[in-house]
């Protein structure tokens, strides 16, 4: 395992090689030689090594950030976060882009009703309508921004009324939901 062209914080993308990978896609000549090179399969995978030789999965390569100053930021991380908050359910960050070099942090959140009906009880406030809804998140997207460095930070957000489209494996459809978005936000 290698990995290639890794940045300055040594994150790059993963590659595997050995008896264990696969030889290459059935009948697919031309996607194998995309993913196998030298012999190498590129995983689509960012991730790290430590000092002890531990490798950590940052994100995918297709999912990845670049911000307007050249940083990258990876999705699942700024997700993560955010899923921290007890009244985001789920949330998908994405770059939005700003020219065809650079892109934005922005999010598109689905509220946990639960814990936002249990804030109500627990608070005694009147039930909460959209707008206090997107101001209750909107403070959580501040708290979680106070843990990130500035070019990780969500620019702008969104409320979904739904669950995300998933995988068998309960994953969002990340090519789903982001064929939906409007090219201009």
């Amino acid at each position: 395992m290698r990995i290639d062209h890794p940045n300055e914080e040594g994150v790059g993308e993963i590659l595997v090689k050995g008896p264990n990978v696969m030889q290459g896609y059935y009948k697919r000549p031309r996607a194998t030689a995309e993913v196998i090179v030298d012999g190498w399969y590129r995983t689509g995978d960012l991730g790290h090594l430590d000092a002890k030789g531990y490798l950590t999965i940052r994100g995918r390569v297709k999912n990845l950030i670049v911000t307007p100053n050249g940083k990258n930021v990876y999705p699942e991380e700024v997700e993560n976060e955010l899923l921290k908050s007890p009244f985001v359910a789920e949330v998908m960050v994405y770059g939005h882009k700003l020219n065809d070099t650079s892109e934005e942090v922005h999010a598109i959140i689905y509220p946990d009703q639960e814990a936002l009906d249990n804030h109500v009880r627990q608070t005694g406030c009147p039930a909460l309508n959209e707008a206090d809804v997107k101001e209750l998140i909107r403070q959580e997207v501040l708290e979680v921004g106070n843990r990130l460095a500035d070019y990780k930070r969500i620019k702008r957000f969104t409320l979904r009324d739904d669950e995300f489209p998933k995988t068998t494996t309960r994953k969002i459809k990340r090519y789903v939901v982001e064929a939906d978005i409007p090219a201009s936000r």
